[in-house]
């Protein structure tokens, strides 16, 4: 734990956290100076140091910052309560759309930095990342009532397709953003995926 960073009021970390995120994924690790990030944070490189002793350093702390928060998140929402799969993936797309308001960038972040090979990260970076390179539905696959979906369906290939679906389309609109998300047309084209989902899956009530 950087004990110096966290000792930092929330808006400042914050404000620090906010301008690597911009930054870093408007370029690549390599071209993404330090200079740069301390002028976005209002702070001075020197005291940028102060609290990361290097760009490496920093860079790891996000990627691990993206991770605890979306955990946060994920658990303050109770999304994973209940056995409405459709009403679970809707409750965490709004917790992502949540964290968007309050880390912007974040999302850029993470796509530049899941494809980020430069030979000074690398092998950390991969380490952190490869638990998401595999998605085994098993495992991660929430709770879903079987008596609620049409016979013959696999579940977990239900769940991996719409998962993939909601990330692909987060992806999509993410990179179309150019950091401006619409937050309102991401609820309503979400809202008819899930009611497209439901129609697909779900058992007719007799």
């Amino acid at each position: 734990m950087n004990d110096k960073f966290y000792a930092l009021p929330k808006e400042k970390q914050n404000r620090i956290i906010n301008a690597g995120l911009r930054v870093f994924s408007q370029n690549s690790y390599r071209k993404s100076p330090m200079n740069e990030i301390a002028a976005e944070a209002g702070i001075s490189k020197s005291l940028l140091f102060f609290y990361f002793k290097n760009k490496k350093e920093f860079y790891l702390f996000l990627w691990h910052q993206v991770e605890n928060i979306t955990k946060q998140r994920l658990m303050k929402g109770n999304i994973y309560e209940g056995n409405d799969i459709f009403e679970i993936m809707y409750k965490a797309l709004l917790a992502k759309i949540d964290m968007f308001f309050e880390y912007p960038d974040m999302g850029n972040f993470s796509i530049r930095a899941y494809y980020e090979r430069d030979p000074e990260i690398k092998e950390e970076l991969l380490k952190i990342i490869e638990p998401y390179t595999q998605l085994k539905t098993s495992v991660t696959m929430p709770y879903i009532d079987p008596s609620k979906i049409k016979e013959g369906i696999d579940l977990n290939l239900m769940y991996r397709d719409m998962y993939l679906a909601s990330e692909g389309y987060m992806y999509e609109m993410l990179q179309k953003s150019e950091g401006e998300l619409d937050i309102e047309r991401v609820r309503e084209d979400y809202k008819s995926m899930i009611d497209f989902w439901k129609k697909l899956y779900l058992r007719e009530v007799e």
